[in-house]
Formats: C-alpha cells, sequence, structure tokens
C-alpha cells in the first residue's frame, strides 16, 4: 500500500511582525511603534480559502498588504514558492528581486472607486501587468487576453474602450478581478473586496471569486469583517485581535464551537436573519480597543476579555491546538 505525499504549502508566514516607527521631538527621534502586526503565523495549502476577519483596525489589511510588499515587514518570514516550486523567503527579498512573485501573488483592494485610475481606459488598466511582467508580448495578444479576461469575470470585451467612470460598484470590482488575473497568479489577497458594494451585488462578486476558484485553482486569503461572507466562502477561518491572532480552525468548527472568548463576542454579535434563532447568549465587551500604540501586557485581549485572570497579564498567549487543526491563543479556552 503507497501513501500519497503530503501536499505542500503554498503560503508559510512566521512570527510576521508589522511596526511603524513614531517619531518626535525636536530632531524627530524614535518615541515609539505602532504594533500592527505582532508575530502573526499561518500556512496555506494550494487552492483552499482562509479567511481573516477582525475588527476594523485589527491589522488585517496590514498582513495581506505585507504578503505583497507593500507594507514593510519588521520581522519574520514570508515563504512562498518561486518558479521551480522552491520556498523563498519574499519578505527579506529587494524590489527587483521581487518582481518574479509579484506576478504570482495578486490583490484584489477594498474599494473599488480609488483602485482603479480614472485616466486610464479599461484596457489599460487590464493590460498594466501584462506591460510589467509580459514585456515580450504583442499588442495583439495583449488585447485578445484584456478581452478574455473581462468576458471570464462577466463584463462584455467591448467595455475595454470605456473608461472607469462609466461603471458601477460592482463592475469596477469585476475589472479589479480580471486585472488581478492577468499574470495567471496562484494566489491573491483579497481585502474586504465586496465590503463598499450592494448586498445584492456582494453575492455575485463572491459567486465569481468561487468560480473562478475551481476553474484556476486558486488560493484566496479573504480579508474581511463580515462573518457571514467570510463563513460562506472560505475553508478555514482566522481571527486577529490587536495585531495577533486569536483563534484557526476550519470554517465549521470556528462557526459552530468557537472556542476563544473573542471569537465568541463576534459571533454573538453578528446579524442573524432569525432573531428567534440567536446563536446562544449574547456576548458584549466593555471598554474600546487599546491602542496598538500602547498594547497591554500579555495577553492583548485581557482587558475587555470576560474570562480573564491575573495570570493573563504575564505571558502573551501562543496558539494551542485545542483538538485535531483548531487552534486558540487562550489557556483558558
Amino acid at each position: 500500500m503507497t501513501t500519497e505525499p503530503a501536499v505542500k504549502n503554498i503560503l508559510e508566514v512566521t512570527d510576521l511582525k508589522v511596526h511603524y516607527p513614531i517619531h518626535g521631538g525636536l530632531f524627530l527621534k524614535k518615541i515609539g511603534e505602532v504594533k500592527a502586526v505582532d508575530g502573526v503565523s499561518f500556512s496555506m495549502r494550494p487552492g483552499e480559502t482562509l479567511g481573516l476577519v477582525g475588527e476594523s483596525g485589527c491589522g488585517k489589511t496590514t498582513v495581506g498588504k505585507a504578503l505583497i510588499g507593500l507594507a514593510p515587514v519588521t520581522g519574520g518570514s514570508i515563504m512562498f514558492p518561486d518558479a521551480d516550486g522552491n520556498m523563498t523567503n519574499i519578505a527579506s527579498l529587494s524590489r527587483p528581486v521581487m518582481r518574479p512573485f509579484r506576478s504570482r501573488i495578486q490583490m484584489v483592494f477594498q474599494d473599488p472607486y480609488s483602485s482603479l485610475n480614472p485616466r486610464m481606459s479599461v484596457q489599460a488598466i487590464v493590460e498594466e501587468p501584462l506591460d510589467i511582467h509580459k514585456p515580450d508580448m504583442k499588442r495583439k495578444e495583449k488585447k485578445e487576453k484584456v478581452a478574455w479576461l473581462l468576458e471570464k469575470v462577466g463584463l462584455r470585451a467591448a467595455y475595454a474602450a470605456r473608461y472607469p467612470h462609466e461603471f458601477s460598484g460592482g463592475q469596477r470590482q469585476r475589472i479589479g478581478l480580471a486585472r488581478a488575473l492577468a499574470t495567471n497568479p496562484a494566489f491573491i489577497i483579497a481585502d474586504e473586496p465586496v465590503s463598499a458594494l450592494d448586498v445584492s451585488i456582494q453575492a455575485q462578486i463572491i459567486n465569481l471569486l468561487q468560480d473562478l476558484q475551481d476553474e484556476f485553482n486558486l488560493t484566496y486569503l479573504f480579508v474581511a469583517h463580515n462573518l457571514a461572507v467570510v463563513e460562506h466562502i472560505s475553508d478555514r477561518i482566522a481571527v486577529m485581535y490587536l495585531g495577533n491572532m486569536m483563534e484557526v480552525g476550519t470554517s465549521k468548527d470556528v462557526n459552530e464551537d468557537p472556542l476563544h472568548p473573542y471569537t465568541k463576542a463576534l459571533l454573538s454579535a453578528a446579524p442573524h436573519p432569525d432573531p428567534y434563532k440567536r446563536r446562544g447568549e449574547r456576548t458584549i465587551l466593555k471598554g474600546d480597543i487599546p491602542s496598538p500604540l500602547a498594547k497591554p501586557s500579555g495577553c492583548g485581549f485581557r482587558t475587555r476579555c470576560p474570562i480573564a485572570k491575573p495570570e493573563c497579564a504575564r505571558h502573551a498567549p501562543v496558539l494551542e491546538e485545542k483538538a485535531p487543526g483548531h487552534f486558540a491563543a487562550c489557556p483558558y479556552a
């Protein structure tokens, strides 16, 4: 009896840190730092979707930007395979060396109104990645590729001659998705791609993302704060709070059997179509989110946690496997 080889991860993030220095005084000395991401670790398999959720300001968008090189990495490693399949730490690469990897990692941005250049036609917008990463590609081939991409995302090829202001928000997000697909990426970071859209349009974009994933074997890091959307599209869910991972598990485990008190609070606050079928007793967190400039000692969530103990102020908890494939950063979970 032969055993199948283990599937390699397409992404391995270890102890990722993104700290922004704060300068002040007469000589603009460093007086502090904002710990936007403070030691995040996770991995992803090819073809899966990891939903990254949390309150605004928790650092989830910064994680996505760090993966693609739009945010400076202070510490940690981001391992991603090169063209030969060898894992490389892209967090330490210079911009010229990073360029080949950028063609395989793309990002769909949150705001479809500001992420498209209003002075460029749709043809020029979608074609721009091809100009950068495939300079030897002929003009006719680029035009045909753009027309094919537009049709893949549900738009007419004739729209290539138009400009962004002629489209609705949902159509603009489809254009942004076509741009992301131009270089045949393996990994796409979707930074709240439906949060600025109407609910009816959100469903269309989510279904489109899933169809494209099945067709092109894409891997998604889906950043969002809408738990209903994340539950629908994600294979696994990672919950962030104040720059740290609180819980990681399958979509079913996190939604039906949350372990961390912060995850329980998030789920209890999510609206339910039937108010008589609310998920358990409502958990109301006290106080405001601490500033990342002055994080609490130990567990960052302890100042709002309903089960916090004095020991929580002494040591920062680490993700522990509480059940098969289900991790939580809380010794009392």
